[in-house]
């Protein structure tokens, strides 16, 4: 009789365990990832289900995340617990916190993943934050009430928006001083990059609108205005902004408006809009760009929209006062 090599005890172990690792890498991909101001949790949504599939605890009052470059963690900011949560996206554990000073926000991180640059919004600074320790340093004084951080192609810069100035700063990451001060539209929030660096967009939540900056020379070069029909300008907030990676549409949440904007970058018009649920906020695409997420603060839910036919598709709950969607696709 020939032996079955498969019969093995110490085959089987290592068989068993290649299993466990293959299904908690397929476990990690194709989820749609959401902070939960109010609970205190992250919710994760099966994008190919369609519906929540667990909940992961996380620190006090989780607001922007983003993932680090490897996509293996998720960086979470808690501005009641002043730290930013790593979680392991493959066991979906916490694994350390980061402090990031007073009340924090939005950040990014620089290229090589070794700095946090996080907005101080009672402090009014750009704090510069040591990823592995945690340990500050530098701090930069900009205008009060800083929310958008977005660090530039190169790493060189970045920028941060002031919503009581109305202005973004542009931050010379290497002097840690504000090299220019933009005037923009009224309470400045969220950015984009064009894909060939040329661009900077901007939203303005109180100016019904979206700035287009020059990165050549810090000149505002257009304003796009936001309207929609039976909406009163002051009831189009636009906070949420992500750019196709071809650089042709972008997307834009409208607020208290209920809607997202398509809006075409070349000719800067809008030429869609699609109702979601109350008060979108953030919006994320997937892999491919043939679905938008989008998470709704006031409505407590997730619209998934087609962008071809620019259509909601469906909503669904995904927490009290969901604040940031993030995609492992």
């Amino acid at each position: 009789m020939i032996a079955n090599p498969l019969a093995s005890p110490g085959v089987r172990a290592v068989l068993l365990l290649a299993g466990m690792l293959a299904t908690t890498a397929v476990a990690a991909q194709n989820v749609a990832w959401i902070s939960s101001e109010k609970n205190n949790v992250i919710t994760l949504v099966d994008l190919a289900q369609g519906k929540v599939t667990a909940t992961v605890p996380t620190c006090k009052r989780p607001r922007h995340m983003q993932l680090s470059a490897d996509r293996k963690q998720l960086l979470v900011a808690c501005s009641d617990s002043n730290a930013a949560d790593v979680v392991d996206v493959a066991t979906r554990k916490s694994v350390r916190r980061i402090p990031l000073g007073d009340n924090p926000e939005m950040f990014d991180l620089s290229a090589d993943g070794r700095t946090v640059f996080v907005s101080n919004e009672d402090d009014a600074e750009l704090s510069f934050v040591d990823a592995m320790n945690g340990k500050p340093t530098g701090q930069v004084k900009v205008g009060a009430e800083p929310e958008g951080v977005k660090v530039s192609p190169d790493g060189k810069t970045v920028f941060v928006t002031s919503e009581v100035a109305n202005m973004v700063h542009v931050v010379d990451v290497a002097s840690k001083t504000v090299r220019k001060n933009i005037a923009v539209g009224k309470r400045p929030r969220r950015f984009a990059i064009t894909p060939d660096a040329q661009e900077l967009w901007v939203t303005n939540e109180l100016g019904a609108s979206v700035s287009v900056v020059s990165l050549k020379d810090y000149s505002v070069l257009a304003t796009i205005p936001l309207q929609l029909k039976g909406a009163r300008a002051s009831d189009i907030t636009p906070i949420g902004l992500v750019m196709t990676r071809d650089g042709r549409r972008a997307y834009v949440t409208m607020g208290r408006a209920n809607h997202v904007a398509f809006v075409d970058v070349a000719s800067r018009q809008v030429t869609d809009q699609v109702l979601v649920g109350k008060r979108p906020w953030s919006l994320a695409l997937n892999a491919d760009e043939s679905r938008l997420y989008v998470v709704n603060g006031l409505s407590d839910d997730m619209t998934v929209v087609d962008t071809a036919r620019a259509k909601a598709l469906v909503s669904m709950p995904v927490g009290r006062v969901p604040h940031t969607v993030v995609l492992t696709d």
